[in-house]
């Protein structure tokens, strides 16, 4: 195999060779996955999810898992990017898959990837890996997340029984498209015909009602064909109404923001569609809800100062973390610990942000794509965010950003670090060195 010898299969040496064996991180199109799938042979008896979508995918997955794994359901859930361990991608019964088992399934994969005699990029590797492990697993569902785009990307290979896209916003220009309508379209793609495609983007794209009447998917529109309402006698409770009938009195999600039920709508809907294989009760849905975890999406961090986590990385994103930090109450000042990848809108984050912040610790990200300190501070001062009187300092990384947000802000401010799932990651890395030495 390559340079990959017995010494190096554990599972960061595997990781280090899927990152060297495609020439391109992302190259688009699934004739090469295809292949290999078709050499590994497997049966996929149980239902398969796919969520799409701009923004939203995380959460709605989690939501999706933590509900059927409540009904008592063995399911698989396929998501990426990870932030602390790649095992935190393929999880099976809410459980990380084990660095043996990932191994076990990359050599598999593998395998079958040399009898074909093409190469796969890391994610397209990781998700034919991801199903591998569903199949042995003989999961009840597989709830897989889009990586990026959806007609080209690798997990489109599997026809969904349900297709779920949360948003349409822009993001992934070079690859999508510049328009709302071409990157709709893109999304689409993992609609099928004659199955459900539930849509919570309000002001959905011509092109995806297009695409979804061309090729006879059944599209599922928030607003037409399902929904959320509020509840007149309590505002800690909410409505779900769709294909399924009403649920009343549902508890709000774990997840904080108020975008959540867009999300929480969409997952209610997908699971309104698969009832007759999955059925869930109301008790399961408000487990479900209630149980629900994921780090990053606007995680509000025990103790004061207040410091919330959220992987925000396009305006879209960023334009509902400014909402969120408004509902959060009044604060003295606002650190923002911000660093992007270069490809990014770095400025249209900015502008969606500047009203909710006051000081801005600008940080670079030592990876390839990485925005040094400088380039987010060149992008923040092109969005028109004032430079005067220090209210911009630049740090060599997000930790070290970090640790003087936290060593200049009192217990009545507030810090945010957002911009990337590296920046993140990269903050959660330093707590737990502080944490626990």
């Amino acid at each position: 195999m390559m340079d990959l010898d017995s010494k190096s299969r554990t599972l960061s040496g595997w990781l280090s060779y899927l990152e060297r064996l495609h020439p391109e991180a992302i190259e688009m199109g699934l004739e090469r996955v295809t292949r290999v799938w078709s050499e590994l042979g497997l049966a996929l008896p149980f239902p398969i999810i796919i969520v799409g979508g701009t923004n939203g995918k995380g959460s709605t997955c989690a939501m999706m898992e933590t509900i059927l794994s409540c009904a008592g359901y063995r399911v698989g859930c396929y998501t990426s990017p990870h932030l602390l361990r790649y095992n935190e991608r393929v999880r099976i019964s809410r459980q990380e898959a084990s660095d043996g088992e990932l191994c076990s399934a990359f050599d598999v994969v593998e395998s079958a990837r040399s009898g074909s005699g093409v190469s796969l990029t890391y994610f397209e590797f990781g998700t034919l890996a991801a199903m591998q492990l569903f199949s042995q697993a003989g999961v009840d569902v597989a709830i897989l997340e889009v990586g990026l785009g959806g007609r080209l990307d690798a997990v489109n290979i599997f026809d969904a029984d349900c297709a779920v896209l949360t948003s349409i916003d822009f993001d992934h220009m070079d690859y999508l498209g510049n328009t709302l309508e071409k990157i709709g379209f893109e999304k689409a793609g993992i609609f099928r015909s004659g199955r459900a495609a539930v849509c919570a983007e309000p002001n959905i794209p011509a092109s995806v009602r297009h695409h979804a009447h061309t090729i006879g998917a059944n599209l599922m529109h928030i607003g037409e064909h399902f929904g959320h309402s509020a509840n007149a006698a309590d505002t800690t409770l909410w409505g779900y109404w769709g294909p399924g009938g009403k649920r009343h009195s549902l508890p709000y999600p774990a997840l904080r923001g108020a975008y959540q039920l867009h999300n929480a709508s969409a997952c209610l809907a997908a699971l309104d569609v698969v009832r007759d294989r999955l059925p869930v009760t109301m008790s399961d849905v408000r487990q479900g809800l209630l149980n629900v975890a994921l780090p990053g999406r606007f995680q509000v961090l025990p103790g004061r100062p207040a410091t919330v986590l959220d992987v925000a990385h396009n305006p879209g994103a960023a334009h509902a973390l400014a909402i969120n930090l408004g509902g959060m109450g009044r604060f003295r000042k606002t650190y923002a610990v911000f660093a992007m990848l270069k490809d990014k809108d770095i400025a249209g984050v900015a502008r969606a942000l500047a009203g909710k912040v006051d000081i801005w610790l600008t940080a670079g990200i030592d990876v390839p794509r990485g925005a040094s300190a400088n380039e987010v501070r060149q992008a923040l001062e092109a969005a028109g965010v004032d430079s005067a009187e220090e209210a911009i300092h630049t740090f060599t990384d997000p930790a070290m950003a970090y640790a003087y947000a936290c060593e200049r802000a009192a217990e009545n401010d507030r810090i945010c670090v957002f911009g990337s799932f590296h920046t993140v990651a990269e903050v959660l890395r330093y707590r737990n060195t502080v944490e626990h030495g």
